[in-house]
C-alpha cells in the first residue's frame, strides 16, 4: 500500500522477533512521496502520475468506444454507452431532467476520472488513492464551483443569482439579517470545502485502514499464536478492502450527484 509496507515486509519485522521490533504503524508520511523528477521547483510525484493516468485511461476508453460509432454497439462501444446511460439515468436527470442533457460530458467525465483515481487505490503496484491528497479534490471542486456559479449568473443575472441564493422564498424580512449573510456563506464558501473534504477524508480514511491490517498481518505472521492474529488481521484486511471497492465508486457518485445538483440550483432559483 505503501513505501512503509515494502519496507516492513523487506526488514522481516515481526511481533516476536529478537531482538522485538515495534509494530512500524503507518503514519501521515504515507501520503507523502520522492519526487520521480524534478523540473525547477515543481516536482513530478507518484500522485500526479496516477491523475495522469487516469485522465488518459478515460480519454483513451471513450476516444475508442465512439471514434466510429454503429447504429448497433459492439465490443468497446457497449461498455461506452452503459458508462454515460448510467451518469445520465442515475445522476443527471434525477437532478436536472432532460434539459440538463447539456452537461452529461461534464457529468460523465467527472465521475469516471475521480473513480479511476479512487480505484488507483486497490491496484497492485500503484496502491494509492490520489484523492486521498487534497489538492486534488480541491481542484475538481474549483472546477465544479465556478462552474455552477458562472451557471448561475448566466442564467439569473449576477444580482438575480446573488439576491436568490441570499433570500430563501417564503423566509420572513425579519429574519434575512441573520439569515441571508449564513445562505451565502454556505453557498459560496461551505459547499465546495464540504464538496472536497468528503472526497478527500474518504479515501484517505480508507487507505489508512487498509495499511493497519496489511502491515499487521505481516507484523503478527508467526509459527505460534501470531498466525492466529495474523489470520483474523487478514480476514479483516479482505473486508475492508471489499467495502473500499464500494466506497471508491459510492464516493464518486457523490461528488458526481453533489455536482448535478448546484448546477440544478444555478440554472433555476428555489420556489
Amino acid at each position: 500500500m505503501s513505501n512503509l509496507l515494502v519496507l516492513t515486509t523487506a526488514s522481516g519485522c515481526h511481533f516476536q522477533s529478537k531482538p522485538s521490533c515495534g509494530y512500524p504503524a503507518p503514519t501521515i508520511e504515507d501520503f507523502f512521496f520522492k519526487p520521480i523528477f524534478s523540473i525547477g521547483g515543481f516536482e513530478f510525484t507518484k500522485p500526479i502520475l496516477l491523475m495522469l493516468l487516469s485522465a488518459a485511461i478515460v480519454l483513451a476508453v471513450f476516444w475508442m468506444a465512439f471514434r466510429k460509432p454503429k447504429l448497433v454497439p459492439r465490443g468497446i462501444q457497449n461498455v461506452g454507452e452503459v458508462g454515460i446511460l448510467a451518469v445520465r439515468d442515475q445522476i443527471l436527470r434525477p437532478q436536472l431532467g432532460s434539459k440538463g442533457d447539456r452537461y452529461l460530458p461534464f457529468l460523465v467525465s467527472l465521475f469516471f476520472f475521480i473513480w479511476l483515481m479512487n480505484l488507483w487505490e486497490l491496484i497492485p503496484v500503484a496502491q494509492f488513492p490520489a484523492t486521498s491528497k487534497f489538492a486534488f479534490p480541491v481542484g475538481l471542486t474549483l472546477v465544479v464551483w465556478v462552474t455552477y456559479m458562472f451557471i448561475g449568473m448566466k442564467h439569473q443575472g449576477p444580482i438575480g443569482y446573488f439576491k436568490n441564493m441570499a433570500v430563501p422564498p417564503g423566509a420572513p424580512w425579519w429574519i434575512l439579517p441573520l439569515l441571508s449573510p449564513i445562505e451565502l456563506l454556505s453557498n459560496i464558501i461551505v459547499r465546495p470545502f464540504t464538496l472536497s473534504i468528503r472526497l478527500m477524508a474518504n479515501m484517505l480514511s480508507g487507505h489508512l485502514l487498509l495499511l493497519v491490517f496489511s502491515i499487521a498481518s505481516w507484523y503478527l505472521f508467526s509459527a505460534t499464536i501470531g498466525l492466529l492474529f495474523a489470520a483474523v488481521s487478514f480476514i479483516v484486511f479482505l473486508l475492508v478492502f471489499i467495502l473500499e471497492v464500494l466506497i471508491t465508486l459510492l464516493q464518486a457518485f457523490i461528488f458526481t450527484t453533489l455536482t448535478a445538483f448546484y448546477i440544478s440550483d444555478a440554472l433555476e432559483p428555489a420556489h
